[in-house]
């Protein structure tokens, strides 16, 4: 397993984080499922082919109780790029989810599965297949015979600001930046205290590629006692920017941090003590990284 899927993994798999995805996404902001109602899923499945087992691991999954009944599964699969099969894998995944409550000889009330996709690229919307039907040809005359399958796609970077502003978890700043990025904005951190900040930082990085997050929260974490906010985060961005940029060239610094978009040209321009205008003329000579 890659450390981007650990990460993103991390996080998300905390109760609070991911009783508050399902609450935003699923259910308009309700506060209808409750941490304390989740219990770990068994996220390994095993199927058959060419005679040999092969296991099969959803992103994250849950069982949502009430008191003692399980009534649901709720799992999730991180996508930063679009997959064209996935509903072929939704499907696999939700059936072998089905398959596991007919061999449970305990279980005594069968529950439904839900399975949400999250999205978080933002450079382009997602195109890909949402439903079986869009995976392959199924001719006029076999479509009353074809069960079509639809799957739940939640594109991070398009939800709206009243969306964002539901989430009561870390979950909020992930998508207040990834939004930020796809309109091309700097990101306004608020002073809002971050829960899980190793963990969120951590998802930062597995989902942009870009380590300073991990450096600015250690950095803070060393000159900070107490909460830590996302504004807190932002300078020690800031800080390592001003470490790193004595050890390397003003311009690799000033696109590497423009790219990240945690900062403003404004703030870069002080940092290295040089004009807004310098700062943009130096970073247009360096390729935006992808």
């Amino acid at each position: 397993m890659g450390e981007k899927d650990i990460a993103e993994k991390h996080l998300e798999d905390l109760n609070d984080v991911f009783a508050d995805i399902v609450n935003v996404l699923l259910f308009n902001g309700l506060r209808l499922m409750n941490e304390n109602e989740l219990e770990v899923d068994v996220k390994d499945s095993q199927f058959k082919s060419d005679g040999n087992l092969h296991e099969q691991e959803r992103d994250v999954s849950k069982l949502w109780k009430n008191g003692k009944v399980r009534i649901s599964i709720i799992g999730f699969e991180n996508q930063t790029v679009q997959d064209y099969k996935m509903p072929l894998r939704i499907i696999s995944y939700d059936g072998a989810s089905y398959k596991k409550q007919l061999l449970d000889e305990d279980l005594h009330k069968y529950y439904p599965v839900v399975t949400m996709v999250l999205y978080f690229g933002y450079k382009e919307r997602w195109t890909a297949p949402k439903n079986l039907y869009s995976c392959f040809n199924v001719s006029e005359e076999l479509k009353t015979f074809v069960n079509d399958y639809k799957m739940n796609v939640f594109e991070i970077a398009w939800l709206d600001e009243k969306t964002i502003n539901m989430f009561q978890s870390d979950f909020k700043f992930i998508a207040q930046y990834f939004r930020a990025k796809r309109l091309n904005n700097d990101y306004v951190p608020t002073s809002e205290e971050v829960k899980h900040a190793d963990e969120l930082t951590k998802m930062f990085t597995a989902l942009t590629g870009d380590k300073y997050f991990e450096k600015a929260y250690n950095e803070t974490r060393l000159i900070k006692q107490g909460d830590i906010t996302m504004c807190d985060i932002v300078q020690g961005f800031v800080q390592e920017g001003r470490i790193e940029g004595r050890e390397q060239g003003k311009a690799d610094i000033i696109r590497k941090m423009l790219d990240a978009k945690l900062v403003s040209e404004q703030q870069i321009a002080d940092l290295l003590k040089i004009s807004v205008e310098e700062v943009k003329k130096i970073a247009a000579k360096v390729p935006v990284q992808a």
